[in-house]
């Protein structure tokens, strides 16, 4: 029984460093959403100029679709290298990149955070 505890343990263990490991770094994120120099960005606008403080893109964790530029994108990374490529003229990041996992991780965080029942 002892072994088993052990193994279920261990187990649980390189999970949980497993799944840390693939999820991004949201300050590190916020940080490349804040870059005029993303991608080799030659417009000297980072995606924070468009969206300040990530204004206008709270629900975009929930989105399945995203229609930029006439065209639809099937994933969140297909919609930050839209902008990468067509407002800041950069060029798209690896969708398997760490820099791509941390700025999705930054937009996720940007989620709506439930309000309060008891400020109403």
């Amino acid at each position: 029984m002892k072994i088993v505890k052990i193994t279920l343990f261990s187990l649980l263990a390189v999970a949980l460093v497993f799944t840390l490991a693939m999820a991004g770094d949201v300050a590190k994120g916020k940080a490349l959403f804040n870059d005029p120099t993303l991608g080799g960005a030659t417009a000297g606008k980072s995606c924070g100029s468009c969206h300040p403080n990530g204004k206008g893109l709270e629900k975009v964790a929930d989105k399945a679709e995203f229609k930029l530029a006439g065209k639809s994108q099937k994933s969140m990374e297909e919609a930050i290298n839209v902008c990468i490529e067509n407002a800041n003229k950069g060029k798209a990041l690896d969708t398997k990149s760490d820099q791509m996992k941390d700025l999705v991780a930054y937009l996720k965080s940007l989620k709506p955070k439930a309000e309060d029942p008891k400020k109403k």
